[in-house]
């Protein structure tokens, strides 16, 4: 009797070690192998990707600031950056943007800046057509054309702006306000008052 019940114990247990479960779940770890969280199958447009702007277009931080604003709970803490963009063929753009971090306001800065492009055209020597002064607020940005060799006269704001635009020698002077946003918007409103050779020689020969 005791040799029957150690055989039909060891049936048993070879039975249980081969019988299917009657649930059919998968192992937790293989649960769910596409989709999100919940089980619902992943869609096209679910997973975002960042895109990365893909043009030739160079970028270049001019300035970058701490910010703060007083509310009822504190200060909050922000950055402002300022970045100028171009392609050295003629086309620049600029923008400020605010941001919690400095990448994401670099980031909204450089976006803002392509989307806002100005041109100008350059004459023999990659230089200037014409003297011109450009005004914004209490700055003024005196620019001269100068001949080919002698290379870009200028401090960091007005610089960025005219090597990013392709321009290669020139002098320059900032009066007044030393702010680097006043000298890049008084720096584009002097290139966007340039005018052509042809155009200059007819008006002073009015004069």
């Amino acid at each position: 009797m005791a040799e029957e019940k150690v055989v039909t114990e060891e049936v048993k247990a070879e039975a249980l070690a081969t019988e299917t479960p009657k649930d059919n779940k998968a192992p937790r770890g293989d649960r769910r192998p596409h989709g999100d969280r919940k089980g619902r199958p992943e869609r096209k447009g679910d997973r975002k990707e960042r895109h990365e702007p893909k043009d030739d277009m160079e970028e270049r931080v001019v300035f970058i600031n701490r910010v703060s604003k007083t509310v009822k709970g504190g200060r909050r803490m922000k950055f402002t950056a300022l970045v100028v963009v171009g392609d050295h063929k003629g086309q620049y753009g600029f923008a400020l943007a605010k941001a919690a971090e400095v990448p994401d306001a670099i980031k909204k800065a450089s976006e803002a800046a392509r989307k806002k492009l100005y041109s100008i055209h350059l004459v023999k020597g990659n230089t200037i057509s014409h003297e011109i002064v450009g005004k914004y607020g209490a700055c003024n940005v005196y620019l001269k054309p100068a001949p080919e060799g002698t290379g870009i006269i200028a401090g960091g704001p007005v610089r960025a702006i005219l090597e990013l635009a392709g321009v290669q020698n020139v002098c320059s002077k900032v009066y007044g306000s030393r702010a680097p946003i006043n000298i890049i918007r008084a720096t584009n409103q002097g290139l966007n008052n340039l005018k052509s050779y042809k155009t200059m020689k007819e008006l002073r020969s009015k004069e």
